[in-house]
Formats: C-alpha cells, sequence, structure tokens
C-alpha cells in the first residue's frame, strides 16, 4: 500500500503534537510538514493542503472556517479533513468522529470527507448517556446533570503556562456561565430533548479526566438498577477496541489512571437503597479526549481501519 499523506495544520499545539507523536509508529502514513517561517504562508498552506490525502486541523475556530474555505477551492485536489477544533462538531455536512457512537459510526467517518473530532469532556458524558437513551432507560427529557474535572492541558497555552510557571490553582470551577462550548455537541449526540447542565472544572495536574453523572433511577424508565445500567453499557460497547465498561471496583477514582493511553473506562457506581446512581468516565484528555480519537479516525478516513498504538492501549 502507497503512503497517505497527512498534514497536520497547527501541529504546534497540545493536540497537534498529541496527534505527531502517535503517527510516527505508523508507517503507512507520511506526514507532510511546512517550514516553521511559512507556517503562516497562505501559499506554502495551500500547497500542503493539496499534496495531501488528509488534513488535520488543529486550529482556533475561525482558522478552522477558513481553512476548510480554502481546502473547499482546491477542487480535485481537496484533501479529506479531519477537525479538532469546536467549529464542526454540529454542522451540517459534518460527521461525528466518535467511532463508538453507534453501531454504523465508524464505517460513516470511513466514508466521509469531513469529520469533527470530539470534544474531551463530550467524549465522556455521551458514552456515558447515549447507550441508556437508545435502550429507552433514560428519558430524553430527563434533567442531566454533568460534572467533569481535567487536567490543565484541556485549557490551553495560557492556562498550561500559568499552571506550570505559578503552580495555578489547586481546583476551579468555570464555565459557570453554564454556556460552554460542549454544550450543543454534548446534547445532540447523547439524543437529549432537554439541554443538560454541564459543570467544567479543572485540578492541578496536567492531563486525565473525569466525567460524572448522577441519576435518580426512579426517575428512569422501569426503574432499573445500577447493574442494569452497567449490562447496557457492557453491551453496547461489546468489542469496542478504545471504550472498556468495567466493574465500579473501589469507591475512589482518580483521574490520571489513564495517562499517555487512548482507553476510556466506564463505570456505574449504584446505592440500591437510595435508589441512586452515579456513571463515571475516565480517561486522558490528551488521549481519548483529543489526539487519541483523531488518530483513531485518521486510520477509518485513510483506509488502515481503526489504527492505535499498542503501547497506548492497555492490556
Amino acid at each position: 500500500m502507497a503512503e497517505m499523506r497527512v498534514f497536520i495544520d497547527g501541529e504546534a499545539g497540545t493536540t497537534g503534537l498529541g496527534i505527531r507523536d502517535r503517527l510516527r509508529t505508523m508507517p503507512q502514513i507520511e506526514r507532510l510538514t511546512v517550514p516553521a517561517d511559512l507556517r503562516k504562508d497562505p501559499s506554502a498552506k495551500r500547497d500542503a493542503y493539496a499534496a495531501a490525502d488528509l488534513v488535520v486541523l488543529c486550529l482556533p475556530d475561525d482558522a478552522a472556517r477558513e481553512a476548510v474555505a480554502m481546502a473547499a477551492t482546491l477542487g480535485v485536489d481537496a484533501p479529506k479533513i479531519l477537525d479538532a477544533s469546536t467549529a464542526h462538531r454540529v454542522a451540517a455536512g459534518w460527521t461525528y468522529g466518535f467511532a463508538e457512537l453507534q453501531p454504523a459510526q465508524a464505517r460513516s467517518i470511513a466514508e466521509a470527507t469531513h469529520v469533527a473530532n470530539p470534544g474531551c469532556y463530550p467524549t465522556g458524558g455521551i458514552a456515558l448517556l447515549r447507550p441508556l437513551v437508545a435502550a429507552g432507560l433514560l428519558p430524553a427529557d430527563y434533567p442531566v446533570t454533568v460534572n467533569a474535572v481535567s487536567g490543565y492541558s484541556g485549557g490551553g497555552k495560557t492556562m498550561i503556562e500559568t499552571h506550570e510557571r505559578t503552580g495555578g490553582p489547586a481546583f476551579e470551577l468555570y464555565g459557570l456561565s453554564l454556556e460552554h462550548k460542549h454544550v450543543p455537541e454534548l446534547q445532540t449526540y447523547a439524543k437529549l430533548a432537554r439541554r443538560p447542565i454541564f459543570v467544567p472544572s479543572v485540578g492541578h495536574f496536567r492531563q486525565g479526566m473525569l466525567v460524572s453523572i448522577p441519576l435518580h433511577l426512579d426517575l428512569l424508565t422501569g426503574k432499573p438498577s445500577g447493574s442494569d445500567l452497567h449490562d447496557v453499557l457492557a453491551g453496547y460497547y461489546a468489542g469496542a477496541q478504545q471504550v472498556r465498561v468495567v466493574p465500579a471496583g473501589d469507591r475512589t477514582l482518580e483521574p490520571e489512571a489513564l495517562n499517555d493511553t487512548d482507553v476510556m473506562e466506564l463505570r456505574v457506581f449504584g446505592n440500591p437503597a437510595a435508589g441512586q446512581a452515579v456513571l463515571v468516565a475516565r480517561l486522558d484528555n490528551l488521549g481519548k479526549g483529543a489526539s487519541g480519537a483523531a488518530v483513531q479516525n485518521i486510520g477509518l478516513m485513510l483506509g488502515l481501519g481503526e489504527t492505535a498504538e499498542a503501547a497506548r492501549v492497555l492490556a
């Protein structure tokens, strides 16, 4: 098989660096580059796009939209696009790049020319909610609350510099206007009729993430037990490479256990006497929450299958 050519536009950022690192282990892919002094040169960028089979956008939203418009002018030389920004995640004509979203999603990604890489928080939230809505256990209008904590690497250059230079706060809530840019994505792909409340937070650790969703079991269809919810999730993701449903186990969870892997773990913690449960997703916000998902999508879009580094997937 001839090498497939990939250009990462914005590879100097955290997600771009993670993708570049992973692609180094994939001999089927040739990574195209532009000299550092020409990275913002429109002509050099256009040439790189025309030469690539697939372009990954690791850019701010407005720049990503401009890049997509430019690529469209290339006609038959236009590459496939994988956008890691927020710009196109709920846009018409774009395929959502969560391969485990539904049984046909991986095939949809493989056949698409424009794929939007998921956000890190929605990856956990959607993974927990979508199977329960699909099974009819969680009413689409259930008043969902999603609480999440991420390492500071998810906050961009300024937050990273603040934490690594001055120590940063030990913990802080943010997005308290309840207008976080991930809400539309979370609602759309979890199939929720009611807008969820999403409360993100950041801790003083570089990477790792926990996403938790509390539920009142008596408000769910059929009043299922926590074990019932676990079984639905386990069945939905049976055979998935990067999403694993595991027993609740210890009643404490720390967010960094999956760092430097592309795995996401899902758990259900329940209290039968109280009729309550908490769904929890644990993932590396830089792995399955960003670069790991991107490389999974690159493999699908280039016809290489759901490629993943063995070293980044726990045995």
